[in-house]
């Protein structure tokens, strides 16, 4: 396109118009800003992004623990190493509890390899069971990786699928653009037999302004932006994808703790069977550092009077087996190779059917069915509170190793543990807003089903059929969708079935979110329409393995980027409504006044200026649009449907008719004044109206008001320099020369402003009348 213009200022320097050649030349500078300046911030904004979703490692400084950037670990910084995460740079082991490593990323190889203390831990694998704790010897370029990586390129991301089809769009308009600015050149000529270089110039400037060069430019500055702002509200992008689908979504499958609730976890019940000292030291000794639930054990046992160090000392971690889900238990060995012992903590029925004990203030009794039974009802009694319920037990350890099995079983049991986690304040109203968009939410977690059920009555969820993972086991996609219609809860579920889910869902046509934390949950987030990792407990691959990662962890941010991804949708579809509307409005303009005998309306100077300020509009203004009322109240809309239907297409041609009908109802009144006023007349009148079409565009549904006008002040400040332009380009000599224009008196002020009043109040009605709306678009 500068090719373009550069050409058509050529040809005016070649015939002796150094003005104009002049005039095109600063319209290239500005039009150069304008395209360099939106790409600039789609990319800042991308960049941006990029580093918000960057995983960030937890250090230990001072004897504190806390999160930072991977950038800011240095050499000599603690890292923890936690299942689920990757090492953050090179670093040698001070200490490694049942420590195993995937090192494919650096060997390709995928057997994990164990870590004992001694042993360097790479930048970039990933710890997949245990953990440990480790000294930064190497960071950046200076490690393993960092050295394999500094000749690798940076990829370019892939085109998004709304990226395809504008550009497939783009395509097919330019075929018609290059039609019209060929035709109209060679009918005026034909029809009047005028000089021919007019009419070249013409052309140029035309196919300059038909061509819709500016539309991926419009999509990759609504997508980026709209991905900031989402940022804003604590929604990271890291796939482009998402913004798109995010307006689509039919279902949301979320996890319960932290997303629904508050994940400020604090021990509420104690049911001791041989006393609450021993149960409160089996949590301390349990505990890791990252865990809130194992914050929330420690805190407990430093109220009651325990010292935890001093606990940890006599007793310090041997070998420790991570909570796996199939099991719902985790494991540690702790105390010396004379009077070391196994605490387990896990799901009470997990729990029970390994204790072949239980302790009493007497001493160690067999464990009978019916105490078994009486047990898990406890455990009942807590869940119905709204409790998160934790089961202990031990047993001794000799000086051996254990295997996982060996040290879970023959258990001593040493009582439950309520937890309570109060429900997000917000989750009911996010929920309420979820079921007025058209969205379904099933709850899916790994608690007890009476824990399940209380928390979802907390927040609004139907809990009258709570589901259990159980229940989706061995059924068919059919058969999974028929169980879960009337469910709203899933309770004791596992990742798999949680995958499970959003296949069923997707071979019905619906358009999936599914949230997750952990390693497990990979599969499910990277199946799903937009996969949502939570920031905040999140492990690394979970985050590699979603969409969107919500950094406060809040169901209501979910909610909120769903309803940030209609509003953004919907300014695409205005800007390139408002987009095309102009460049038919200009065509048909031009044909008009050809067919009928008269010269083209614009001169070839006037084309490119309004080519200019269409675009600021176009890939600026709308972008920054603010959401109408309501688009939260209306159902998701199809992804299958074309990006221009019907609806669409009608939408355009009567915002174009509009605009057409202002500037050529003020040309052809001022004709009999002389061409050079006639033109003037409907440059006014183009540059006046497409200000005013935009105003009435940047709402589908509702009518034009002065109301809420400021709230768009990016188009507000290109609207008034629209008008100051207009006033400055028919009153200051110098650009009338440059412009080709000439004094307009009172009269012709107030045809131009009739006839733009006019051809906004077509366009009024037809919003008024039902002509915008398309079935297909929820907003």
């Amino acid at each position: 396109m500068i090719l373009l213009l550069l050409g058509t200022g050529a040809l005016y320097a070649l015939w002796g118009e150094a003005a104009d050649a002049a005039t095109i030349l600063v319209v290239i500078l500005a039009l150069v800003a304008v395209e360099v300046t939106g790409e600039r911030r789609a990319e800042r904004a991308v960049a941006a992004l990029r580093q918000l979703a960057e995983p960030s490692a937890a250090v230990r400084r001072a004897g504190r623990v806390r999160e930072v950037p991977r950038e800011e670990v240095v050499p000599g910084d603690v890292v923890l190493l936690q299942a689920g995460r990757r090492v953050a740079a090179d670093a040698r082991l001070i200490a490694a509890y049942g420590l195993a490593v995937d090192e494919s990323a650096l060997t390709g190889e995928s057997i994990p390899v164990e870590k004992d203390a001694e042993a360097v831990a790479f930048s970039g694998t990933l710890v997949v069971r245990g953990r440990g704790e480790a000294e930064v010897v190497a960071t950046g370029d200076a490690t393993e990786l960092g050295r394999l990586a500094q000749r690798a390129r940076e990829a370019k991301p892939p085109p998004t699928p709304l990226d395809r089809a504008m550009r497939e769009l783009s395509r097919s308009l330019l075929v018609a653009a290059l039609a019209i600015s060929l035709t109209v050149p060679i009918v005026a000529w034909r029809l009047r037999d005028g000089e021919v270089r007019p009419l070249i110039l013409t052309g140029l400037a035309l196919a300059f302004a038909m061509i819709p060069e500016e539309m991926p430019i419009i999509l990759a500055l609504t997508l980026a932006l709209g991905a900031r702002r989402l940022a804003r509200r604590n929604a990271i992008v890291r796939h482009m994808e998402a913004v798109e689908t995010l307006g689509t979504l039919t279902a949301i499958a979320t996890d319960k703790t932290g997303t629904l609730t508050e994940n400020r976890l604090k021990v509420a019940r104690l049911v001791a069977t041989g006393g609450e000292a021993r149960l409160r030291e089996a949590g301390a000794l349990t505990a890791s550092a990252l865990d809130p639930i194992d914050d929330a054990l420690v805190r407990e046992a430093g109220e009651a009077g325990i010292d935890t160090d001093a606990l940890r000392r006599h007793a310090p971690p041997r070998m420790e087996f991570a909570f796996d889900r199939s099991r719902r238990l985790s494991s540690a060995i702790v105390g010396t190779a004379s009077g070391g012992r196994v605490v387990v903590k896990g799901a009470p029925e997990a729990v029970a059917a390994r204790a072949t004990t239980v302790l009493t203030p007497s001493g160690a009794e067999a464990m009978s069915d019916e105490r078994r039974q009486a047990l898990l009802t406890e455990a009942d009694a807590l869940a119905r509170e709204g409790l998160r319920v934790l089961a202990f037990a031990e047993r001794p350890a000799g000086p051996g190793p254990l295997t996982r099995d060996e040290a879970e079983s023959g258990l001593t049991w040493l009582g439950l543990v309520g937890l309570d986690d109060p429900p997000r304040e917000e989750a009911r109203a996010a929920l309420d807003a979820c079921r007025a968009a058209g969205i379904r939410v099933l709850m899916v977690t790994g608690d007890h089903p009476q824990t399940a059920a209380a928390v979802a009555a907390a927040v609004g969820l139907d809990s009258g059929q709570v589901l259990t993972g159980e229940d989706l086991h061995g059924r068919t996609d059919e058969q999974m969708r028929e169980t879960l219609a009337g469910a709203a809860v899933v309770a004791r579920a596992t990742p798999e079935h949680k995958l499970r889910i959003v296949t069923a869902w997707q071979a019905a046509g619906e358009r999936v979110a599914v949230t997750g934390d952990g390693v497990n949950d990979a599969p499910a987030l990277a199946a799903a329409d937009v996969g949502i990792a939570m920031g905040r407990g999140g492990t690394d691959v979970a985050r590699e393995a979603s969409d969107l990662v919500i950094a406060d962890d809040d169901f209501a941010t979910i909610v909120g980027a769903v309803a940030e991804g209609r509003v953004l949708f919907t300014n695409l579809r205005k800007a390139v409504r408002y987009y095309l509307a102009c460049k038919a409005a200009l065509a048909a303009v031009v044909l008009l006044s050809v067919m009928v005998g008269l010269s083209v309306p614009f001169a070839p100077v006037q084309i490119i200026v309004m080519e200019l300020f269409m675009d600021l509009a176009a890939s600026a203004a709308f972008v920054a649009e603010p959401g109408e009322s309501g688009h939260m109240s209306r159902p998701p809309r199809d992804p299958r449907a074309r990006f221009l239907d019907r609806a669409m297409v009608a939408s355009i041609f009567t915002s174009a008719a509009g605009l057409f009908a202002a500037v050529s109802a003020a040309y052809l009144w001022s004709w009999p004044q002389g061409e050079t006023h006639a033109r003037t007349m409907a440059f006014v009148t183009w540059l006046l109206g497409h200000v005013a079409l935009a105003f009435s565009l940047r709402r589908e549904r509702e009518r034009f008001t002065w109301r809420g006008l400021g709230t768009n002040r990016v188009m507000v400040a290109w609207g008034l320099a629209t008008a100051a332009f207009v006033l400055l380009a028919v009153r200051v000599p110098a650009l009338r020369v440059a412009l080709k224009t000439a004094p307009l008196a009172g009269a012709d002020w107030t045809v131009a402003v009739a006839a733009v009043a006019g051809g906004v109040a077509l366009v009024e009605w037809a919003k008024r009348h039902g002509r915008f709306d398309s079935p297909a678009l929820a907003d």
